[in-house]
């Protein structure tokens, strides 16, 4: 039997990232990875892809829109000639273990599900259920909540740090776009924005943390995800987790569910 590759392509609303595996399982090995900003999405067929063999499976998330997955399509049928049937996740009921408590489970953001559903498996290979914070930190913010039986229960969504910083620069005469740096009580107008954007997201954590502490009588796990996640790593109240690749492991956990 040839092996069984598994193409996994996360597109964001800034880059499109992918990871070729050797099957499609959790744990599966990595072939090769890498990302695009969605500009360049026309680079791939003539430049990483072409190194690539055909994937036999693909899964892909995709919160940038319809012209975004079309140009994906492109680039994988018409200039590379793959026969692979591209597969795209549409939030559901229930699925591999977590249940979508949102009122329109559909209009759940495609990566808020394929993470929350990645990190109930991180945990789970960890130890036993608890409830979870899954915190993804990239140009919006979102900071989801999970019972200890995998029951998606809400979250937050909010600015990432270059909106927040855009936003008080348009609003605001005499504000820039900072380089501050993050301080307790910052002393200029680069440190007190800068300070001030991270703090917020944290303070979003931590209430969030206190909300799904005192609804289930059980200390809550962290797992943070996201391009900017090290960014909010010293200013953290509480402890969590930095995962690197969370909605390919996601991505793998459902693969394995609908091929495995």
């Amino acid at each position: 039997m040839p092996p069984m590759t598994f193409l996994a392509i996360d597109i964001g609303n800034t880059r499109l990232k992918w990871a070729m595996y050797d099957s499609p399982r959790p744990g599966a090995a990595l072939l090769a990875h890498g990302a695009e900003f969605l500009e360049h999405i026309e680079r791939l067929a003539e430049g990483p892809w072409s190194k690539l063999p055909p994937p036999t499976r693909m899964l892909g998330c995709v919160v940038a829109g319809e012209t975004a997955r079309r140009r994906v399509h492109d680039q994988m049928e018409l200039m590379l000639g793959w026969e692979v049937e591209p597969r795209w996740v549409v939030p559901a009921l229930q699925e591999a273990g977590v249940t979508n408590g949102y009122d329109h489970p559909s209009r759940l953001g495609a990566d808020r599900w394929v993470a929350m559903i990645g990190a109930r498996h991180h945990i789970l290979q960890r130890g036993n259920e608890r409830p979870l914070i899954v915190v993804m930190v990239g140009t919006a913010v979102t900071v989801d909540a999970l019972d200890a039986q995998g029951h998606f229960l809400g979250g937050l969504i909010l600015p990432g740090h270059g909106i927040m910083l855009r936003a008080l620069e348009s609003g605001t005469a005499g504000l820039h776009v900072p380089t501050g740096s993050v301080t307790p009580f910052p002393r200029n107008t680069s440190d007190a924005l800068t300070s001030g954007g991270t703090y917020a997201i944290a303070g979003a954590v931590e209430r969030t943390y206190q909300h799904l502490y005192l609804h289930c009588s059980m200390e809550p796990a962290c797992i943070m995800a996201g391009g900017a996640g090290w960014k909010m790593v010293p200013s953290m109240t509480r402890p969590f987790e930095l995962v690197d690749n969370l909605i390919f492991e996601g991505l793998l956990v459902m693969a394995q569910q609908r091929w495995g």
